[in-house]
């Protein structure tokens, strides 16, 4: 658990300082940026394998 030193530092163990909480915005960016990514590689298809 996270402490307080000398009313100015907080000091926090390696464990406790890299984590972190995924919200949904990290579930929504990556279901755009896969959406996004779906989108141009079918565009890219149509324009030169299509024909």
């Amino acid at each position: 658990m996270a402490t307080t030193r000398d009313q100015r530092q907080i000091v926090e163990t390696p464990t406790e300082a890299r984590q972190g909480e995924p919200g949904p915005s990290v579930a929504a960016l990556l279901a755009v940026s896969l959406g996004l990514a779906i989108l141009i590689l079918a565009v890219v298809w149509f324009v030169f394998f299509r024909g």
